[in-house]
């Protein structure tokens, strides 16, 4: 019956079933509505609950008129917030999906990948080396399996698990090696995972330095508006007697200082981004990463996989015996033991490039298929520094093979060679690669063991002599490597394989290999002082284990660079954690690596890295563009609240909430949308990287914004003066400032498009909603002056055309000064 269900796996019809009664295999403790959500942070906002206190006050004053408006803007502010959290929210709920795990299950007699929380009680569920087991369950078949349960007992070496002993496999445990069925016993919150509460759903992820200058930003603004609101109202009341006044001109400021935009154009910018790059086959796991992504300064990749195709081709067999290469076609000496002993040494189902190139050139040329008379009865994973592995097999008539293959130098180091012929096919070996080629030494047992031993290396092996593969490089990596050149990211390869390869294979790929390399065993005794160092210096590293990348990785990060790595293997997986940005293969990568890394290349193509790069460039450029931009638009509408109070104007109320709250309307959508959809601009990729330390928020690099702020500032109020002292009335004087005001607002929104390229070059970057959100406010400024339905809601009245064309006038000067000092930041660019 297991035999069966190891086989044949569950049906569509008992799924289903086994789903209706035992749940889905999710630890979620509940599913949370991304609307609700996103209702709830709205609620919680500090200008909703100003909105919410001002309609209250109008409609207890009896002004129902205003009342209703701000329930309209309360409606449509919320609305807009509603539209962009939520479609943030669903873009990082699709990432998510994308970037969980999917499992390996038998149904209906054939085996399929699901997403893991499909997973049902009852599936047949196969293990395999580098895994995270997904649910509970019993073993129905092993092969030499061994699985880490830290996460669940805390103790970190592997166990040994088959059907007969020790049988129970958990959630969250690692398979470290070896190979199994499972039938799954219990899923979600019923595994032994879900029960201590150690659920994975919800990841803490560390804050990046902008998220949190922003968020310092932002609280600071908050108490700045707090302690005017109260001056304010203490103020205005002292001269007018009136509180209800003052409030609501206490409320006005409140609102005008509150720069809520910011907070909900960062969280727009990075979920939109993340998606972008969606469509670039790059998974980005939470889009916070997508803004470290241009700060990175090195990027380690690895060799096999990422630079060259990983399609390996057999090129040679060098056969120890009679020390010539062998032919790779029937006509092969059938006297030499190499491709067999190579095949027996390989995985019996194979899924790496080599093993599959072994048993595809010894089915293509042996005449007798040994390998049905065998079964595997002993492995020794890859391991060991540098690593081999080895296998046992037996037959019904209890004859022994006992295959090893591995780096040339371990595989020489166990065999019953001299020194001298040891060195000599290490010379051939390095002559290989030298060449480019991955060289692998492949080597026999013979004799009687009533017990395995231990370790590998306590076998004495016959050296059979050396495979030889080659591996293509990838189309386009040297473009692709000289454009991270040209961004200023330097590029250091990480490889296992000889300093000949990989010298080989880098030279193909455009890196610098002007430097010594350096290898695993020199980083492993290098003191750390000389080490961070040597690391600057060297772009090539070979030889190299775990425990050397991450001290590469380390290394770097002490000296101060912004790390990306990229990685696709179990062994990899504490690199990749350590590293700014971890990069794991969609393809060829294990569950680990994509569990350790920030993001992950769904088409193993680093290219994917260099969009990726360049929209993490683009989005703090953008970004920027948009604070910098709300901070100019806010400072008119704060000393237009403020000043006439302050100076004694005759006329003091010149906006009220309503006019604030329709500035918002505008400013909003204008920030998270047009900005948002700026495109990357000329210069971005061959800049140098920014630290991570530099920040746009500091008085310093916000002195251009705070200029052009106080500029319009003083166009609008001298506007507005002018005709309040020509005797006209105050509904004139407050239509000619806010008409003023929405003509800079329309200016300013062209000319911070850049604060390098004039006005003229930026209006044909390519973005289809600036002439939206433009048009939009023309209609709203017709309307206003125009129809008197809408006049009269503003407080408003109507202008002649002179005065109009006065209004405009003074916008234009008022902010298209800063072109003046475009050109001349310009021309100290072309002497620099």
């Amino acid at each position: 019956m297991e035999n069966l269900l190891s086989e044949q796996g569950l049906s569509m019809a008992q799924v289903q079933k086994s789903r209706l009664q035992h749940g889905s295999n999710t630890t979620q403790s509940e599913k949370r509505s991304v609307f609700t959500d996103v209702l709830w942070g709205i609620v919680k906002e500090p200008m909703f609950l100003l909105l919410l206190v001002t309609c209250i006050i109008y409609f207890a004053l009896g002004q129902y008129q205003d009342g209703i408006i701000m329930l309209a803007a309360i409606c449509l502010v919320s609305g807009i917030s509603i539209f962009q959290d939520y479609r943030s929210a669903n873009a990082v709920k699709a990432l998510n999906k994308l970037a969980s795990p999917r499992a390996k299950l038998i149904r209906e007699g054939k085996p399929v990948q699901v997403p893991s929380e499909e997973i049902v009680v009852g599936d047949v569920l196969l293990l395999e080396e580098g895994m995270i087991v997904p649910a509970d369950g019993e073993l129905i078949a092993s092969n030499d399996l061994s699985i880490n349960e830290s996460v669940l007992t805390g103790e970190a070496f592997s166990i040994a698990k088959s059907p007969e002993n020790d049988k129970m496999v958990f959630k969250g445990s690692l398979v470290t090696s070896g190979s199994g069925r499972i039938q799954v016993s219990a899923v979600g919150k019923a595994t032994r995972f879900g029960q201590i509460g150690a659920s994975l759903q919800e990841v803490t992820v560390e804050r990046t330095p902008l998220q949190q200058q922003i968020s310092r930003f932002v609280k600071l603004m908050v108490m700045v508006g707090v302690v005017a609101f109260v001056l304010v109202v203490a103020f205005n009341y002292s001269l007018s007697g009136n509180f209800n006044s003052a409030f609501l001109q206490g409320l006005t400021l409140a609102m005008s200082i509150l720069p809520e935009e910011i907070p909900v154009a960062f969280a727009t910018f990075l979920a939109l981004g993340a998606y972008r790059l969606l469509k670039k086959q790059v998974i980005v796991k939470q889009p916070q990463y997508v803004e470290t992504l241009g700060t990175a300064t090195v990027i380690c990749v690895d060799k096999t996989g990422t630079l060259t195709q990983n399609k390996m081709e057999i090129v040679a067999l060098y056969d120890a015996v009679s020390h010539q290469e062998l032919s790779l076609d029937k006509s092969m000496d059938a006297s030499s033991q190499l491709l067999e002993y190579a095949m027996w040494s390989s995985e019996t189902t194979p899924f790496d490039p080599m093993e599959k190139a072994i048993h595809s050139l010894y089915e293509n040329t042996t005449a007798t298929d040994l390998r049905p008379l065998y079964n595997q009865v002993h492995e020794y994973p890859l391991s060991g520094t540098p690593p081999m592995m080895t296998h046992v097999f037996s037959n019904k008539a209890g004859e022994n093979v006992i295959a090893v293959k591995g780096a040339p130098e371990a595989v020489l180091k166990c065999s019953d060679l001299t020194e001298a012929q040891k060195n000599a096919f290490l010379d051939k070996s390095r002559e290989y690669a030298n060449k480019g080629y991955r060289v692998l030494g492949v080597g026999k047992a013979t004799g009687d063991y009533k017990e395995w031993p231990e370790k590998q290396e306590e076998f004495s092996f016959r050296f059979l002599g050396l495979i030889v593969f080659e591996d293509p490089i990838k189309p386009g990596i040297p473009e692709t490597i000289n454009s991270f050149r040209k961004a200023g990211i330097q590029v250091k390869m990480i490889t296992g394989d000889y300093a000949g390869t990989a010298l080989a294979i880098a030279t193909q790929a455009g890196l610098d290999t002007s430097n010594a390399v350096l290898t695993g065993e020199a980083i492993r005794e290098m003191p750390e002082a000389l080490l961070k160092q040597q690391v600057l210096a060297t772009s090539i590293f070979v030889r190299m284990f775990p425990e050397a990348k991450l001290k590469v990785v380390n290394a770097l990060k002490s000296a101060g660079e912004i790390v990306a790595m990229t990685g696709d293997g179990v062994n990899d997986a504490p690199a990749l954690k350590a590293a700014h940005i971890g990069i794991a293969m969609g393809k060829r990568g294990s569950e680990v690596a994509k569990n350790a890394a920030s993001l992950i290349l769904a088409n193993d193509e680093l290219t994917g890295m260099t969009d990726a790069i360049a929209l993490g460039r683009k989005i703090y450029n953008n970004l920027k563009k948009a604070i910098r931009y709300i901070i100019s638009i806010h400072i008119p509408i704060i000393l237009i609240v403020t000043l006439p109070l302050l100076l004694h104007w005759a006329f003091t109320d010149i906006f009220s909430p309503v006019h604030v709250i329709f500035l918002e309307l505008i400013m909003g959508p204008t920030c998270s949308i047009i900005y948002e959809n700026e495109p990357v601009e000329k210069g971005t990729m061959t800049a140098k990287p920014r630290k991570t330390t530099y920040s746009f928020l500091t008085f310093r690099q916000l002195f251009l914004s705070i200029v052009q702020g106080l500029a319009i500032t003083v166009g609008c109020l001298i506007t507005g003066y002018y005709y309040l002292q020509a005797g006209y009335d105050h509904e004139t004087v407050r239509t000619v400032i806010f008409i003023t005001l929405l003509f800079s607002n329309i200016f300013l929104t062209q000319l911070n498009r850049s604060f390098e390229f004039s006005v003229i070059q930026t209006l044909r970057y390519r973005n289809a909603l600036v002439p939206l959100v433009i048009l939009v406010t023309l209609i709203f400024i017709v309307c206003m002056l125009y129809v008197p339905a809408v006049r009269n809601l503003f407080s408003l009245s109507m202008i002649s055309t002179a005065m109009l064309l006065t209004c405009i006038g003074v916008a234009a000067v008022s902010t298209f000064w800063v072109e003046i000092v475009k050109l001349i930041y310009r021309k100290k660019s072309l002497v620099r």
